[in-house]
């Protein structure tokens, strides 16, 4: 049993609170939720039955292993593998009913034998075509469609349930590429219709493309990010940020916490952690936190980010190490062994958000949420 005080607490009134405003603002279109990685550190199983509860029809992974998961546990709703799957997970996919991405047709063949191996079940196996409409990453060449759309229509094992791409750059309010790569998708969407082929889920929305392009919604949405608590920054070009409110403020679903180990009353001139990065300016107070980079706090937050303690902002004193952080509780009157110390979250009218920790970190909220470890335990709050 874990008894190592730092835990992660999880709303999930606050994500059933999110799909609930979404589902409202993308009507009637499907939403499909994203879990993959873990429910980006929430916790995948735990997440998917929250949102059956709420009425959750369609769940996003990455991989066949995600899908087989939340299958495992009891999970009912539809699963699009959105990577696509390996080479030998293709019975898998079929055993577990899980609807997968395809755009080579390798994709295709494999299924198809999968399925003449297990036998008749009724009803043709779905898949969505992945499209590449600019992003240059996974998808069949937006120009290149027909070879495999053929193919498929000569499978009769198989049927295109729906086409989706991936929209590049959907946070920045004047990007080109997202115009661009909505005209290709379109002449995709067209083509298909010439060759008989109206696939019922048409899909490219992310959180961002939720947030500020209503035309990308078509049939389906991806809501990944703002189902925690978060949208991306909105930016142009340039990379400024822009005054753009989003449709709606979710609720962060994730509090991140840890307890003061120990204190250490420190002179003046004590350098401080590995490398003697810091050096206390005056007599100090040092709290211990028993919480480091191997649960997922980013080592580029030493000596450079913050935690709240006591309803006061605390400062991260020198390097984090794996187990270990510290942080300067001098200007906090009575700061104790066992006082809650907020990583991530609100206390009081102070907060620290994922937002924060990207910042110092050049990275993405997306990151810092993946990142915390599975040894920091999740606490559901229901």
């Amino acid at each position: 049993m874990e008894s190592r005080p730092t835990w992660a607490e999880v709303s999930l009134p606050a994500l059933r609170h999110n799909y609930r405003v979404v589902r409202d603002l993308v009507a009637p279109a499907t939403i499909c939720a994203v879990l993959k990685a873990d429910a980006y550190g929430h916790g995948a199983v735990e997440c998917a039955e929250a949102l059956e509860a709420e009425g959750a029809t369609w769940f996003g992974v990455t991989s066949t292993g995600e899908g087989v998961e939340l299958r495992q546990a009891g999970v009912k709703a539809r699963i699009l593998l959105m990577t696509g799957f390996w080479q030998g997970e293709e019975e898998d996919v079929l055993r577990y009913q899980l609807t997968p991405a395809v755009w080579e047709p390798i994709h295709l063949e494999l299924l198809d034998c999968a399925a003449r191996r297990l036998g008749p079940t009724g009803k043709p196996v779905p898949v969505h075509l992945k499209v590449d409409t600019g992003m240059t990453r996974l998808g069949i060449a937006w120009e290149g469609s027909e070879g495999i759309v053929e193919l498929l229509k000569s499978l009769p094992r198989l049927t295109l349930e729906g086409v989706a791409t991936h929209l590049a750059s959907s946070e920045v309010m004047d990007a080109a590429d997202v115009e661009l790569q909505s005209r290709r998708f379109d002449q995709v969407l067209e083509a298909l219709a010439n060759r008989g082929c109206s696939p019922k889920f048409v899909h490219m929305a992310n959180s961002a493309a939720l947030a500020l392009r209503p035309a990308s919604w078509k049939t389906m949405v991806r809501p990944g990010l703002c189902l925690y608590g978060y949208f991306l920054k909105f930016r142009n070009t340039e990379g400024k940020a822009t005054d753009a409110p989003p449709p709606f403020s979710p609720e962060p679903v994730l509090s991140w916490k840890t307890r003061i180990l120990t204190l250490r009353d420190v002179l003046a001139g004590q350098a401080v952690g590995y490398g003697g990065t810091y050096v206390t300016p005056g007599p100090s107070r040092i709290a211990v936190l028993p919480v480091g980079y191997a649960d997922g706090l980013n080592r580029q937050l030493s000596n450079r980010g913050r935690v709240v303690v006591r309803g006061q902002y605390a400062r991260i004193v020198g390097n984090i190490s794996m187990d270990i952080t510290l942080i300067d509780v001098t200007p906090i009157p009575g700061a104790t062994v066992g006082d809650e110390v907020v990583l991530l979250g609100r206390n009081g009218g102070l907060a620290v958000s994922p937002h924060e920790h990207a910042a110092i970190a050049a990275t993405v909220p997306y990151e810092i949420l993946c990142a915390i470890s599975k040894r920091v335990p999740r606490r559901y709050l229901k």
